[in-house]
Formats: structure tokens, sequence, C-alpha cells
């Protein structure tokens, strides 16, 4: 371990996200995926002087927001629905996929001003912003698992949603009407540890910015 990091504190996301971050790290001097693999089912583990906290993707930016990381890593959705005091100097480029509306292919909806919808989606401020600009006051409905399900069942009209591939649309007789937001997870920082751990912060987002070069040169 790089004595880049040594004090800091970093929340990951487990899943996919981390899996693909890991390597990225590695090549910034941070190689926490021993640490990581190891970890079993525990939340918080240390790996060479770096502290990890393993949590849901969408608790990251929490932890980072009050204090308790330093630095995570945290989908553009996630920080765009909540708009958190948070600082994300790095587009680490991965998992990259859409926030788009879909509906049923059976059931297209021609969008007005004045037009009355129904849209089931996790993200609701992010969906609410979008059909107010065009002059729609959506009936939000709020779902936590499949929303497709929304769209599929008649609960709602449409649905705003991360779509990557669109298999999971295609498979379900829904189609992608129009994206809102392109998606890709950032590295964010704590304001506070900015400025109170200010040269091992900046270090480890200059590694990291050093560590996307290769992979960005045309």
């Amino acid at each position: 371990m790089a004595p880049l990091a040594d004090g800091l504190c970093v929340a990951l996301p487990k899943g996919r996200i981390a899996e693909q971050a890991l390597p990225l790290l590695a090549r910034a001097g941070l190689d926490v995926g021993g640490a990581f693999a190891g970890a079993g089912r525990r939340l918080m583990v240390d790996a060479g002087g770096v502290r990890l906290l393993l949590v849901k993707p969408v608790d990251v930016p929490t932890y980072v927001e009050h204090g308790i990381a330093d630095l995570g890593i945290a989908g553009l959705d996630t920080l765009a629905e909540e708009e958190r005091d948070l600082y994300a100097p790095v587009d680490l480029g991965l998992g990259a996929c859409r926030l788009a509306i879909a509906e049923p292919v059976g059931r297209p909806v021609a969008l007005r001003p004045g037009i009355e919808v129904r849209v089931a989606t996790k993200y609701p401020r992010l969906a609410l912003r979008h059909y107010r600009a065009r002059g729609i006051q959506p009936q939000i409905i709020p779902l936590f698992g499949s929303v497709e399900l929304g769209a599929i069942t008649g609960l709602a009209d449409q649905i705003v949603d991360l779509v990557e591939s669109g298999e999971t649309l295609r498979q379900n007789d829904l189609r992608e009407v129009e994206t809102i937001l392109h998606v890709t997870s950032r590295l964010i920082v704590h304001p506070a540890s900015l400025k109170l751990k200010q040269g091992r912060v900046d270090a480890v987002i200059a590694a990291v910015r050093r560590a996307l070069e290769p992979t960005r040169d045309p």
C-alpha cells in the first residue's frame, strides 16, 4: 500500500462497481483489493493504513457527506438525485449507463404540455424536474424494486430508470423513449477532508487521474 492515503477512510460500493474500481485503484497505488475480497461479512476493514467502508452504492454519498468517509465512489445518478454537498473531482468512467424514460410498446404516450402521466421511478426529483421542464406535471410513483413492473402492470404510464443494454426493457415489451442523464461513477470527496487532509486527498485525486490516462488515450 502506497503511503499517499494513510489515515484516510474510503467508502466503496459493494457489487459490480467495486469490482470495476479495484483494478483502477490498484493502478493509482491504492491496492485494497485483498482487504476487500477478504472482508467476508465485515463492513469495515483496514487495508494497510486505509480504512474501507463497504456499503450499498446508494449509501456512499451519505457516509462521505457526513465526514465518516473522506472519499468514496458514487454514481452520477445518485449524486444528481440527492444534490449532496460533495466535491466530485474525477469521472471514473465506470458503470456507464443512462437514466431514461421508457414505456410499454403497446401503450405509447404522446408527451405534451398539460398531459396527465403517471411515472414510476427510483429517482423522483430527477423525473419531476425533467417532466416539469417540458410543461408536464407528472404523478410520481416511487418504486424501489423492479421499476419495469410498474409499466408492465399498468401502475404507471412510463418509468424513469437506469438503462445499460436495454435488454430488460426488450424482454418486457418496453421501449426506451428518451435519455435524461448519462451516468458514470465519480470519485467523491468530503469538502472538509479536502481542506483538513489536503495533501493526502490531493495525492489520491492526482493518482487516480494518472491511472485513468492510459484508458482514455484516443
